[in-house]
């Protein structure tokens, strides 16, 4: 059985346990929660891998969980709930959700999810070594080894997908990409039409995250009509 642990928080039990035997007939270590108090004590016990995550909990809104759980853990966050509306998914992502899926659902397009955003998260670049880990610009360190991000000595807390975005833009300073491949390259699939509006929620939340004046860009910066880039060169260590 793999190491890689993977937490299911749903509080409708049969939905529990089918995911749990997909993931388990996967060879994934599966857990379940069925209140948000049960996630987040085995979130900070087991400290798992990725979270498939239902919005609707007897006890608190699973939005509201994903900020709680982002206290504790970067791990992926996929959401599985019964809400089809957009702004569902704007919110669940703008909480720092990595993904939303709608049931009912696809087994196999569940696994290939789970299985895309762990090899994502573990995968490094064979000539990761000959690559600058650490850039500083001003008052913002990022530690690309280490997944740690710091303004003003603060250690800033980012999802996955935030960071990788931050990854993509820094290491191609102002080199403009639009929203379609910033989508691409980080979720490493084909940019469909809404997909758009979800690297442009996770950008607005980065920013507020990492600019110093989060009214005035300083980093990130909009190119009208084209799409974002990083503004700044990093400072020579």
């Amino acid at each position: 059985m793999s190491d890689e642990k993977i937490l299911i928080i749903d509080d409708e039990k049969p939905i529990n346990k089918l995911v749990a035997s997909y993931v388990t007939n996967e060879h994934y270590r599966a857990y379940s929660a069925y209140t948000g108090a049960e996630a987040l004590n085995l979130v900070r016990r087991e400290d798992p891998d990725l979270i498939i995550l239902d919005i609707m909990l007897p006890d608190v809104e699973g939005t509201a969980l994903c900020l709680d759980i982002r206290k504790y853990s970067d791990a992926p966050i996929i959401f599985l709930s019964a809400r089809t509306q957009e702004i569902d998914k704007i919110i669940a992502l703008s909480a720092g959700g990595d993904d939303y899926m709608t049931k009912p659902f696809m087994p196999g397009e569940l696994i290939a999810r789970i299985k895309a955003h762990l090899r994502r998260r573990k995968q490094v670049s064979p000539d990761a070594a000959k690559k600058r880990t650490v850039f500083t610009f001003d008052d913002l360190k990022v530690d690309l080894d280490a997944y740690e991000v710091y303004l003003h000595g603060e250690p800033v807390s980012l999802t996955t997908k935030e960071f990788e975005i931050l990854r993509l833009l820094m290491e191609n300073p102002r080199k403009v990409f639009s929203t379609a491949q910033i989508y691409e390259q980080v979720w490493k699939t084909v940019c469909m039409e809404n997909d758009t509006k979800t690297v442009m929620v996770y950008i607005s939340n980065l920013r507020k995250k990492i600019e110093p004046d989060a009214s005035d860009s300083k980093f990130i910066i909009n190119v009208r009509g084209v799409g974002y880039k990083f503004n700044q060169l990093p400072s020579e260590e």
